[in-house]
């Protein structure tokens, strides 16, 4: 199994992926906390990323601390403030309002310093326009400023216009080649409104595609293949997006051949890549 598409009323209380199939490099959680409530993890084999979608909370990393982390009302209200840990940290997340919290983390085994990622030291990247229907800004929590301190975890935030494309041109990252690398990847869908819906498309080569209809709340995870996806008229995307290298850390895209062209009539596109290396 190469893809999996978890409906937001069928994943687990909390906890969506955790290593295993189709993603065995990411976990993923999602937990939700009241004022004064407290959650605890260690993951020996995963570095993580705390990273507040709405709310604020205090943190402890092996008894660093972090305090009023996030503040934002939802991922819609401004970049993210989130917290660093590394694989088999000891950590405490306490609630200081209800808050919704993604735990993002990738396969690590090296000891790593805790860290802050303030929403100042997030880095944008515009890709795309409206009259190409691709306009989407990424917000890099993880990304090419965090390269020295981290194992190989990039988390963002994707963006997506009404009616836009995102993933776009098709590209796949599923081998370690010339012009490619191997990552995992983990999408994990909001709208606005939330009754807003998509389509994530998924299609290895000489195979048949596959089309999912995405609504708020949903997570895709796959290992393999192309993976465009596009929101509706009307509908603002999000996308928390979740990738960890199976041999190295900077990301490269291997555009679709017979949609390669299409690069030149996207603005960005150049400089997308490079924020993720």
């Amino acid at each position: 199994m190469s893809a999996r598409m978890i409906r937001s009323l069928e994943r687990p209380e909390n906890t969506i992926l955790d290593g295993g199939l189709p993603v065995p490099l990411i976990h993923f959680s999602l937990i939700r906390l009241s004022a004064g409530e407290t959650h605890t993890y260690r993951l020996a084999d995963f570095e993580t990323a705390v990273v507040p979608m709405s709310g604020q909370c205090d943190l402890d990393v092996d008894g660093t601390a972090f305090a009023a982390v996030g503040g934002r009302k939802s991922v819609w209200d401004g970049q993210a403030d989130s917290v660093y840990a590394g694989p088999g940290a000891a950590v405490t997340i306490t609630a200081v309002s209800e808050a919704e919290i993604a735990i993002a983390g990738g396969r690590w085994s090296e000891p790593m310093a805790p860290f802050r990622v303030r929403p100042e030291d997030v880095d944008m990247v515009d890709v795309g326009s409206n009259e190409t229907k691709s306009r989407r800004r990424i917000f890099h929590i993880l990304g090419g400023k965090q390269a020295t301190s981290v194992g190989r975890l990039l988390v963002s935030e994707l963006y997506a216009d009404e009616g836009c494309w995102s993933g776009y041109p098709p590209h796949k990252h599923d081998t370690d080649q010339a012009g490619e690398t191997d990552h995992e990847e983990v999408y994990h869908w909001r709208f606005d409104p939330p009754t807003g819906f998509g389509a994530q498309l998924w299609y290895e080569d000489g195979k048949p595609p596959e089309a999912f209809v995405t609504r708020d709340g949903d997570t895709f995870a796959f290992s393999t293949g192309y993976h465009p996806t596009v929101t509706s008229p009307g509908h603002s995307a999000y996308i928390f997006t979740i990738l960890v290298g199976r041999t190295q850390r900077s990301l490269v895209q291997n555009f679709e051949e017979i949609h390669r062209p299409l690069m030149a009539n996207i603005p960005g596109i150049d400089n997308m890549r490079a924020k993720f290396r």
